[in-house]
């Protein structure tokens, strides 16, 4: 079976480090809730983790953008893709 390049794949092992680093962070909340940890502090790690996330969401984004979208402009998917996007970005925006 043919390998599939997708946007991110040149920054794979990257992407997979800073998820290796989130998962990290959420089984020491886990940690810290089993310790009975100040609320605050543990809410504070809560908003660390969603800004890494963040993080890899716009990488993700940036590849999609530069490499999948331009991909999609040459085969004549690009408003399909744009849409598709624009519906992604529109549920990252979308918490609480």
């Amino acid at each position: 079976m043919a390998t599939v390049e997708r946007g991110y794949t040149a920054t794979k092992e990257q992407l997979l480090a800073r998820l290796r680093r989130v998962e990290g962070q959420v089984r020491g909340i886990e940690r810290m809730v089993e310790s009975d940890r100040y609320c605050i502090d543990i809410l504070t790690q809560i908003s660390a983790i969603q800004a890494a996330l963040d993080k890899v969401a716009l990488g993700l984004l940036d590849d999609h953008a530069r490499h999948c979208m331009h991909k999609g402009a040459e085969t004549g998917q690009a408003e399909e893709m744009t849409t598709e996007m624009m519906a992604a970005v529109g549920r990252l925006m979308k918490r609480g």
